[in-house]
């Protein structure tokens, strides 16, 4: 050290609202993402594979998912049957094993290399800061999945 005192910043913590993302992303950083504040519940997550995935896939197409009670779900597993039918598998990463999914890559990149400090000011300024990055994945926020 060059003599100088470090000096420790407390933030206070507080209760916030909450920002869910929902997202489909692909090795090419290509992604679909859902933002919302409310829950991300197993009808929320089918709605949103129908969305992303609307017809009959050409290529077998698979989506990686978490053990997540959402993903877990008798309402996932309903769909199952005719999503295969679409081209489309949902694969089951084992438990506790975020290191193997994409997606969580993706939001360990927007928490803490991509998100600014500044963001966390205020609500307004996060979910703005997080749409951006959202919005311009794929062309200013990439990453090198080889």
């Amino acid at each position: 050290m060059d003599g100088k005192t470090l000096e420790n910043i407390e933030v206070p913590s507080q209760s916030s609202r909450r920002l869910n993302v929902l997202g489909i992303m692909n090795r090419h950083n290509h992604l679909e993402a859902y933002v919302s504040t409310e829950s991300i519940n197993y009808d929320v997550v089918i709605a949103c594979i129908d969305a992303f995935f609307p017809k009959k896939m050409e290529k077998p197409t698979v989506i990686v998912a978490d053990q997540a009670s959402v993903h877990t779900s008798d309402a996932i597993q309903d769909k199952i049957e005719e999503w295969k039918e679409r081209n489309i598998t949902l694969f089951r990463l084992p438990t506790y094993s975020p290191h193997l999914n994409l997606i969580e890559i993706l939001w360990r990149f927007i928490k803490y290399s991509w998100l600014e400090i500044d963001a966390y000011s205020c609500w307004k300024t996060l979910v703005a800061s997080v749409e951006k990055i959202l919005k311009e994945f794929g062309n200013n926020y990439v990453i090198n999945f080889v």
